[in-house]
């Protein structure tokens, strides 16, 4: 049986953004690289759980691996598919991340773009999101593999009729609006113009990977199926920020990592 949960948990945080050896990174063909990597997902995927970081798709994430059986799950990685599947432990088993954790059962498949294998073994990496996947069920253990392997099934976007750009657009400048409310003392200047020239889809993974929400919150913007559910879904959390923001006990303004 799949040890998946319908809600995650959080992850430990990436580590130093070290230099990644130009010998360890592939280059994409261009039509690749426009929409990210268009990899097909194996129908088996080595798990990445972490407490804190939620991978979207064509968007990349830094990751430092530490623990062995991960060390071990990445040798192996490199060795295949180059593919891994980040998920998210549900947030009442943070305690048991030194164990099996449940998870989500929705997470990201991502190609290890580059690495570097430091002298004691550890590694930095760049993880590439390249599609949503749906944990179905999980492989028993056995003696010699330490890390945990699931079947998976893709989950696709679901790409936005064109009679919808419109509204894709207006979404798209009512989030940038409420960012850059958010994050008026911040360094929104050249984020906002980066942003700003994104298509939907990458506009709406890559702020929902760059703001600093709660893991759980990260989850259900993963889970919303396409760039206008996303984009709607994070519409709500950041109006319910902004609220936060200007009571006497709200949060920070720092949203962005």
């Amino acid at each position: 049986m799949s040890r998946a949960g319908r809600r995650g948990k959080r992850a430990r945080r990436p580590a130093a953004r070290g230099a990644l050896s130009r010998r360890r990174h592939a280059r994409a063909p261009p039509q690749a690289r426009a929409r990210g990597y268009a990899r097909p997902v194996p129908q088996e995927l080595p798990l990445f759980p972490l407490s804190q970081v939620v991978l979207f798709p064509r968007v990349r994430v830094p990751l430092h691996v530490f623990e062995p059986r991960y060390r071990q799950m990445l040798r192996d990685a490199l060795a295949g598919a180059r593919t891994i599947g980040m998920v998210t432990v549900l947030p009442e088993h943070h305690h048991e991340m030194a164990g099996d954790p449940p998870i989500f059962a929705v997470g990201c498949a991502g190609f290890v773009e580059a690495w570097d294998r430091l002298a004691d073994g550890r590694y930095n990496l760049v993880l590439h999101g390249t599609e949503r996947v749906r944990i179905l069920r999980e492989r028993p253990p056995d003696g010699a593999r330490l890390y945990r392997i699931a079947e998976v099934e893709p989950l696709p976007e679901v790409a936005p009729a064109p009679e919808e750009e419109p509204e894709l657009r207006a979404a798209r400048e009512r989030v940038l609006e409420l960012v850059r409310r958010l994050l008026a003392r911040g360094p929104v200047a050249a984020e906002g113009a980066r942003l700003a020239a994104l298509e939907p889809e990458l506009f709406a993974n890559t702020l929902c990977q760059i703001l600093a929400l709660p893991a759980e919150e990260k989850q259900g913007l993963l889970e919303a199926a396409g760039p206008r559910a996303r984009l709607e879904t994070l519409e709500g959390l950041l109006h319910y920020h902004l609220a936060r923001q200007r009571t006497p006990a709200g949060g920070s303004s720092e949203l962005l990592h």
